[in-house]
């Protein structure tokens, strides 16, 4: 298995707080796992959570209305399916998640641990925020891992992320109540100004820190977009007893439990 934690990618990964790793996920899997979740979604096979659950700019008012039963992500990832698992524990990814944390490391249940589905039409736009929001965790030091299944850009709703913002100190005054980022505040457009699409290819693989400030524009194509999406945490930084976080059991990445489909 090739390496590609160079020194330098360590580094940029530490300053900018994200790092691209290129072609990670072959023809093959791309194929299993995309024909995977598009039977999930027709028919639909939950838990899921729908547009209309989020209340995110562009999503339909409610379940009744007109597009409210357009899927936001198929939940439980892992537990799904064998293909799936083999995305979330691919060597390649273990072997930069565990060398970027400095240790074996675990695939959270709790957190991501989905399939992103943003369909044309009624797909809603992510406001700026960080994942760590609503983590509860020793330390705020995760990482998480999006998987391109087909292209990513600016059309289709491609993550857009603030290098460097992981290491931003940042009031609780310029959040809002939901812990979103207050475009109209001006201390907040300095930050804003330095945004970035991230442009992925199928295959590709984003890592970002928890503390990283991301985004996501609505899908203007007609095309549904699909991206698995996975969270890792060091095997010594454990989820507070009795919140969201310690719900599920971790998984190492090491030795994973035996899943049927």
């Amino acid at each position: 298995m090739q390496n590609r934690l160079s020194q330098n990618t360590v580094s940029r990964f530490r300053e900018e707080g994200f790092i691209v790793l290129r072609g990670v996920l072959d023809d093959r899997l791309i194929e299993d796992v995309t024909a995977f979740v598009r039977a999930s979604l027709n028919p639909l096979v939950g838990p899921a959570e729908f547009e209309a659950d989020v209340g995110y700019p562009g999503a339909p008012d409610h379940r009744q209305a007109e597009g409210g039963l357009t899927p936001r992500r198929l939940l439980h990832a892992y537990g799904r399916s064998s293909r799936l698992r083999d995305v979330g524990l691919h060597p390649e990814v273990v072997a930069a998640v565990n060398g970027l944390m400095g240790g074996p490391c675990l695939l959270s249940q709790c957190h991501h641990n989905c399939v992103m589905t943003k369909y044309p039409g009624y797909s809603s736009a992510t406001m700026w925020h960080q994942d760590i929001r609503y983590w509860s965790f020793d330390q705020p030091e995760l990482i998480s891992a999006w998987f391109a299944l087909g292209e990513e850009n600016e059309r289709n709703g491609a993550l857009q992320v603030i290098p460097g913002s992981h290491m931003a100190s940042v009031d609780r005054g310029r959040f809002d109540a939901a812990l979103f980022l207050r475009p109209e505040l001006p201390e907040n457009s300095a930050l804003l100004a330095m945004a970035e699409t991230v442009v992925l290819q199928p295959g590709d693989v984003l890592l970002f820190h928890c503390r990283l400030f991301h985004a996501a524009a609505r899908n203007a194509s007609s095309v549904v977009k699909l991206s698995p999406a996975f969270t890792y945490h060091h095997h010594e930084n454990r989820p507070i007893p009795g919140t969201r976080s310690a719900e599920f059991p971790s998984i190492p990445l090491s030795s994973p439990f035996p899943l049927r489909n």
